[in-house]
C-alpha cells in the first residue's frame, strides 16, 4: 500500500504543469510582508501563512518572495525581511552578519516548486538601503546573490539548499545606477546553469520609470509587474488616454524591450487596505484584464499585492485566474484587433478624444492635436490597441462603439470597444460654400478677419462670406480650423470682399506674425515645454503654443491651442488640461521623502556596522557613513545618516 500511494503521489507531482512565462493568463501574488497584518492587526487570523499555504491549488503561477530590503548590511552582507514568517526577533541571524535564518522556509520553497510554481526573491520595496555606488560593487553583489539564494554556494544561505527561481526587481529608491552591470553578471551565471531562471521588475506605471527604466531599457526582462496602483496612471483611471496607460508599456516592450517578447503584467492592490489607492472590485478588474488581453500582445496576467490581502478579499487572485482560464494561451501567439479606426493624416488637427490608426496601433488623442501618434508618453496620444491591417480613411471619431460581451465564467459583462463606427470628423477649414446657411446675417460694418489680428471671446469677423464669432481669445486661427475656436453664426446677405486673405508664409529668416503682434502688444511667446520638468510657472501675459506645459497652484497643465490670458485652472474654454502624470512627476520627490519605510534590525552598542549599513533605532531610519562600533545614532553624528521614519512592515 505504501509503494502504490508513493507511486500516485509521484504520478501526481510529474502531471503538475510548470510555471510557463509564455502564459497570457498568469498569476503573481508577492509573499512575504503580510500587507494584511499590518493594516489589519486585530484580525490575526487573516495574517499570512507559511509560504507552502500558498501552494495548494492552481490559482498563483509565481510568487516574489519580499523583500531583500538591504544590500549590503552588517558584515557586508545582506538583509531580509520576512515580516511574521522570518525575522530578526524570532529567528537567529548568521554570525557577524544582519542576515537572518529561515532554515523553514527551504521545505516550502520546494513544495512549491513541486507544485509548479516559480519562487523568486524580490530585491528592494520601500526602503533605503538599496543601490550601488560602483560598477565594482554591483558585479560583486550578483555573485553575492547568486551563491546565498540561487546556484551558486555558501556557508550562509538564508534559505537552506533550495535553489530560487530567479529574481525580482521593485526599486523604490536609491537611484538607477548600475542595475544594468548588477543584472549582466547575473546573466552570466544564469548560463553557467542549466536550470531556467528568471528575471522580472515591478515599475510604477509612471513611465519612465525614475529607478529601473535605464535599466529595463537595457536588460532583457522576462516579465514586469507594472504597479498600477498608489500612482496617477493607476486602475481606477481605466479608459482615460491622458492617464492610464498600459498601451505605453506594451509600446515598451515590443519597440524598446532588448526582449520583444517580455510580459507586462497589470498590478493591482488585493483588497482596500493593501494600497493607498488604485483598487477596484473584482468584477471591474475582470473587465480590465480581459479587454487588455486581447488588445496587446505583452499582456502576461495579474501581479496582486499581496498573497496575504487576496485570501483575505475573498480570493480576489483565484477569481481573476478564473475569468482568464476562457481564451489563455501559452503559445505567444496573438490575434491582432483590425486597424479598424482612420488612419492618422499629416497636417490634420485632431480634437480630445479622437481615435486615429498608426503604425500597428490604435491611438487616442489625450486632448487637442496636430502631433504624430508616437511612443512618447509625454506626447499628445494613447495607445489604446495594438492592431493590424490598413486603417480606413473614414473621420477619426471621438468615442468607440461599444457593443456588449458576456465574460467567461463570471455572470457578469465588459464593454469590448470596436472602432468600425466613426462619429467625429477632422474639422476642416471653410469654404465659401457655407455648411450653415440657416440663418443669414448683416454683415456691414463687420472687418474680415486677418492673420496677424488678436481676437477675444465675442470678437465677430467675416470670413468667405460668413460670419464667425470667437469664443475665446486666439491668433491666426482661421475660421474654421479644428480648435473650434470660432462658431459660425450664417451666411451675409451679400458676398463680402474678403477672398483675398493672404496668410504669410513663415520662414527663418522672416519676422512671423506672431513676432509683430508680440512687438506690438505686451506678450512673450512661450515655446512649448514638452517635457514635465520644462514646465514653468504660467504667466498671464504669454501666448502658448498648443501642447505647451505649465505649472499653476501645484498642478501642471497643458494647453490644447494658441491661448493667452487664460487662467489654467479657472479656464471654461478647456483649453488647459490637467496633466496629472506631470503633476505627479513633479511631486514624487517630496511624496518619497515623506513615505515611511521598512524598519531595520535595531541598533546595538555591541555591534560593528559597515559603511552603507541600514539599522533602526525607536522607529527612525538610519545608515552608516562609516565604519562604527558603539556610535549611538542620532540626526547630527557624524557616523549616521538620518534617512526618514520607519514602519514594521514595508509596502510595495
Amino acid at each position: 500500500m505504501l509503494k502504490i500511494a508513493l507511486l500516485l503521489i509521484a504520478t501526481q507531482i510529474a502531471s503538475i504543469k510548470a510555471f510557463e512565462n509564455t502564459c497570457n493568463n498568469n498569476i503573481a501574488d508577492y509573499w512575504g510582508q503580510n500587507s494584511f497584518g499590518a493594516a489589519n492587526a486585530q484580525d490575526p487570523s487573516q495574517w499570512q501563512k507559511r509560504l507552502s499555504f500558498y501552494c495548494d491549488d492552481a490559482t498563483i503561477d509565481i510568487i516574489p518572495v519580499s523583500f531583500l530590503t538591504t544590500f549590503f548590511s552588517t558584515g557586508g552582507f545582506p538583509s531580509i525581511n520576512l515580516a511574521n514568517s522570518c525575522n530578526d526577533i524570532d529567528n537567529t541571524t548568521f554570525p557577524g552578519t544582519s542576515l537572518i535564518n529561515c532554515p523553514s522556509l527551504a521545505d516550502d520553497i520546494k513544495y512549491c516548486q513541486q507544485r509548479g510554481k516559480a519562487i523568486t526573491l524580490s530585491l528592494g520595496g520601500a526602503t533605503g538601503g538599496a543601490g550601488f555606488t560602483t560598477e565594482s560593487e554591483a558585479t560583486a553583489f550578483a555573485d553575492t546573490i547568486w551563491n546565498l539564494f540561487l546556484g551558486g554556494s555558501s556557508d550562509v544561505r538564508p534559505f537552506g539548499d533550495a535553489i530560487l527561481d530567479g529574481i525580482d526587481l521593485d526599486i523604490e529608491g536609491g537611484g538607477p545606477n548600475y542595475y544594468t552591470a548588477f543584472l549582466n553578471k547575473l546573466l552570466v551565471n544564469f548560463g553557467t546553469a542549466s536550470k531556467k531562471y528568471y528575471l522580472t521588475a515591478a515599475p510604477q506605471c509612471v513611465y519612465p520609470d525614475a529607478n529601473l527604466q535605464v535599466t529595463l531599457n537595457s536588460i532583457p526582462f522576462d516579465a514586469i509587474y507594472v504597479q498600477f496602483y498608489n500612482n496617477p496612471c493607476g486602475l481606477q483611471t481605466f479608459g482615460k488616454a491622458s492617464q492610464w496607460n498600459f498601451g505605453t508599456w506594451d509600446y515598451w516592450a515590443r519597440n524598446i524591450s532588448p526582449n520583444p517578447n517580455v510580459k507586462v503584467y497589470i498590478g493591482a492592490p488585493a483588497s482596500q487596505t493593501a494600497a493607498g489607492g488604485g483598487y477596484i472590485p473584482i468584477d471591474t478588474l475582470q473587465q480590465i484584464a480581459l479587454q487588455t488581453r486581447q488588445s496587446f500582445p505583452s499582456f502576461g496576467g495579474v501581479m496582486f499585492w499581496d498573497a496575504s490581502q487576496a485570501y483575505a478579499n475573498g480570493r480576489i487572485d483565484q477569481s481573476i485566474k478564473n475569468a482568464m482560464s476562457t481564451g489563455a494561451s501559452c503559445s505567444g501567439d496573438f490575434v491582432y484587433p483590425a486597424c479598424s479606426a482612420a488612419n492618422w493624416v499629416t497636417g490634420s488637427g485632431y480634437g480630445a478624444g479622437s481615435i486615429v490608426s498608426h503604425n500597428g496601433y490604435i491611438w487616442e488623442s489625450k486632448w487637442y492635436s496636430g502631433n504624430e501618434p508616437s511612443g512618447d508618453s509625454m506626447g499628445d496620444w494613447s495607445p489604446i490597441s495594438a492592431c493590424q491591417g490598413a486603417g480606413t480613411t473614414n473621420p477619426p471619431q471621438s468615442t468607440p462603439n461599444t457593443p456588449t460581451k458576456s465574460i467567461p465564467n463570471s455572470g457578469s459583462t465588459y464593454t469590448l470597444p470596436t472602432y468600425a463606427a466613426p462619429t467625429l470628423a477632422v474639422p476642416t477649414i471653410t469654404t465659401s460654400q457655407s455648411n450653415n446657411t440657416s440663418t443669414t446675417q448683416d454683415c456691414n460694418g463687420i472687418s474680415p478677419w486677418a492673420y496677424d489680428a488678436i481676437y477675444v471671446g465675442g470678437d465677430t469677423i467675416v470670413y468667405q462670406s460668413n460670419v464667425w464669432k470667437a469664443s475665446w481669445w486666439t491668433l491666426n486661427e482661421l475660421p474654421g480650423s479644428p480648435s473650434g475656436v470660432w462658431v459660425q453664426l450664417g451666411a451675409c446677405t451679400t458676398k463680402q470682399p474678403d477672398s483675398d486673405v493672404k496668410i504669410p508664409a513663415l520662414s527663418s529668416d522672416s519676422v512671423s506674425s506672431v513676432s509683430r503682434v508680440a512687438a506690438k502688444y505686451p506678450l512673450s511667446i512661450i515655446k512649448p515645454a514638452k517635457k514635465c520638468s520644462d514646465a514653468e510657472a504660467w504667466q498671464e501675459f504669454a501666448v502658448y503654443e498648443p501642447g505647451s506645459r505649465v505649472s499653476f497652484r501645484g498642478q501642471v497643465f497643458v494647453a490644447s491651442w494658441r491661448t493667452v490670458g487664460e487662467t489654467p485652472s479657472e479656464s471654461s474654454s478647456e483649453v488647459w488640461n490637467d496633466d496629472v502624470i506631470c503633476t505627479f512627476e513633479r511631486t514624487k520627490a517630496l511624496a518619497i521623502t515623506q513615505r515611511k519605510r521598512g524598519c531595520q534590525k535595531e541598533w546595538s552598542i555591541d555591534a560593528t556596522y559597515y559603511p552603507r549599513s541600514l539599522i533602526s533605532l525607536k522607529g527612525e531610519l538610519y545608515q552608516a557613513k562609516k565604519l562604527s562600533n558603539g556610535k549611538k545614532p542620532s540626526a547630527d553624528s557624524s557616523f549616521w545618516t538620518l534617512t526618514g521614519s520607519c514602519s514594521l512592515y514595508l509596502t510595495q
